[in-house]
């Protein structure tokens, strides 16, 4: 991306904007606009978000001039693209659009999700797609405690649950047997992952709700956010998601039935790799 676009496009935002390859990024307060372009290799980059950073799953960054490496937080592809805006091969002609303002802006409700151990706090999150609580290095069913608002729900064996948003329902949720939420609502989904004897079924929670899991297994657990590198959870460890105080704001140049025109197409698709990719 030259110079050049990227002082256009802060013209046009009012705001900081990140040139990250042929991919451009708008940032203030928290909300981050992204536009998705591909990477070196013709495939589609997908933003990883992370303490209210973008990290390129390729490429450099540059912010006032300064480069900065990719993210290490790890990489995530989709290869069935409910949310994606441009294909693979059409992000050259989208670019006159967005530099005059031809396009609107799609907020996602996102999470914030926190691992304590008693009083201490060992962790926290900002989450677009999903934060799971699972099974650890050790192939063994965890046992779980949910709470909603402070009032007992259930208890769970399973492989993991989930906490998802809106945007996270097509992701590992959908795999899951979760429903299928449009990203512009604004709801927790709670999903189970292979429960054994304990409630199979999906819930959905409005945006003012939050959840706490405890950690009732023997065995180490694991906590991940957006597919990031698992950190370990112990016995009695208990994680707290509630609704996130950032949107993550999408550039969208169709109009709002894109997501549900999608839905079929995408879900017909062949989630498994070609042999040349």
């Amino acid at each position: 991306m030259s110079v050049i676009k990227a002082e256009r496009l802060t013209k046009r935002f009012g705001k900081k904007v990140l040139a990250v390859d042929d991919v451009s990024f708008a940032i203030e307060a928290g909300t981050i606009t992204g536009v998705l372009g591909p990477n070196g290799a013709g495939k589609t980059t997908t933003l990883r978000m992370m303490a209210g950073l973008i990290y390129p799953s390729s490429g450099s960054v540059h912010v006032d001039g300064e480069r900065m490496a990719p993210g290490t937080a790890g990489r995530l592809r989709s290869r069935i693209g409910f949310l994606t805006e441009i294909d693979r091969g059409e992000w050259r002609p989208a670019i006159e659009p967005l530099l005059t303002g031809d396009f609107w802006l799609e907020p996602h409700m996102m999470l914030n999700a926190t691992l304590w151990r008693g009083e201490a706090l060992l962790g926290e999150w900002d989450v677009l797609n999903e934060c799971v609580i699972g099974r650890g290095g050790m192939v063994r069913l965890v046992r779980l405690k949910a709470e909603i608002e402070g009032r007992y729900a259930t208890h769970f064996a399973a492989d993991a649950l989930i906490v998802a948003t809106p945007t996270g329902s097509t992701a590992y949720a959908l795999a899951a047997g979760g429903p299928i939420l449009p990203p512009d609502l604004r709801n927790i989904l709670v999903v189970p992952v292979a429960p054994h004897l304990s409630v199979d079924r999906a819930i959905v929670l409005h945006e003012g709700s939050w959840v706490r899991v405890t950690v009732y297994s023997d065995h180490p657990a694991s906590i991940s956010a957006d597919g990031q590198t698992p950190v370990e959870v112990l016995q009695g460890d208990r994680v707290d998601v509630r609704a996130g105080q950032h949107n993550a704001t999408f550039v969208r140049f169709q109009d709002p039935g894109y997501f549900y025109r999608n839905l079929t197409s995408r879900l017909m698709q062949r989630s498994t790799p070609r042999v040349d990719e």
